[in-house]
């Protein structure tokens, strides 16, 4: 597909020292492209931090990592030039919502007004902590009338604000309801952690699936021209195979049930996603990083 500028000269993003794979660096918005855009921040993390470091240790691991997928038997060079923004602009004041709000807004002030589906433009989003993906998350619902939000995670984050902070890492799919419509839908898979009530809420409204195969053939059923969009929490990996990440659950799942459900989304209306709760210094070997990169190569596969 043909790809022409259709935002120029957005905010001065910070630039990385890296950029991840062989996508091209840049300060403007293209049509029928992905666009890499990093948000690091971890101001409302509420056991262990550092995931404000998440998106440059991707994008430098990546140069490490090969651009081809056994998996998907696809490479990174072989789909349409993607895009890297870099990272948002998180203040550095002593409030952590207003350094998150910072950035927020300067995500709005770049992709709000660009008609996404018009232009097949996608996003995907590189976090830092959960809540930095009420950005594309609002961003996205507010333009797909019927998008299906798909939230692997291994917390339900429905708590209405957690430790004082309303948009918490803890609360971002809470967050995102807040702005679903009736045409909007919620599939959550990996869920173990909770309180009673979350856990009441998911099984009343029928948005968890209790086993991989519930939950791969609750994909399978999306009709192929419906908008998918996917919030991916780190976390839902068993810590034995992801240790770095800053709310680690036991039981969750491994890399190649990602796999199984990576195919699956290939097959779909893939818009956009968001890959979140990567933090590099709770695991010093950096074997975390590169499981975290190559599931960002899958999903730039997928999404192209």
């Amino acid at each position: 597909m043909k790809q022409e500028i259709i935002k120029k000269s957005i905010p001065k993003l910070l630039a990385p020292s890296e950029y991840y794979l062989n996508s091209i660096a840049t300060n403007e918005v293209y049509s029928n492209a992905t666009h890499i855009i990093g948000f690091g921040f971890d101001g409302t993390a509420c056991f262990r931090k550092g995931t404000k470091e998440g998106p440059d240790a991707l994008r430098f691991i990546s140069d490490g990592i090969e651009d081809y997928s056994p998996y998907l038997k696809v490479g990174t060079d072989e789909i349409n030039h993607f895009y890297d923004l870099g990272n948002l602009n998180v203040g550095n004041s002593d409030d952590a919502d207003l350094n998150w709000k910072m950035a927020t807004d300067e995500y709005f002030e770049i992709f709000s007004d660009i008609d996404l589906k018009k232009n097949n433009v996608k996003t995907l989003t590189l976090g830092g902590e959960h809540s930095i993906s009420f950005a594309p998350l609002k961003t996205y619902l507010d333009q797909y009338e019927d998008l299906v939000v798909i939230h692997l995670d291994a917390h339900a984050d429905l708590r209405d604000g957690y430790l004082g902070h309303h948009y918490s890492h803890a609360s971002i799919i809470r967050r995102a309801l807040d702005h679903f419509k009736d045409g909007h839908e919620l599939i959550q898979y990996g869920i173990r952690s909770g309180t009673k009530e979350e856990f009441k809420w998911m099984h009343d409204n029928g948005t968890i699936k209790l086993s991989r195969n519930e939950f791969l053939e609750s994909v399978k059923d999306i009709d192929k021209n419906r908008p998918v969009y996917l919030t991916f929490d780190l976390d839902y990996f068993d810590p034995s195979f992801f240790p770095g990440t800053g709310t680690p659950e036991p039981g969750g799942e491994d890399f190649h049930s990602f796999i199984s459900f990576v195919k699956i989304l290939m097959e779909k209306n893939f818009v956009g996603c968001d890959v979140v709760e990567l933090s590099p210094v709770i695991d010093p070997t950096g074997n975390s990083d590169v499981f975290a990169a190559k599931i960002v190569r899958e999903l730039l596969i997928a999404l192209n």
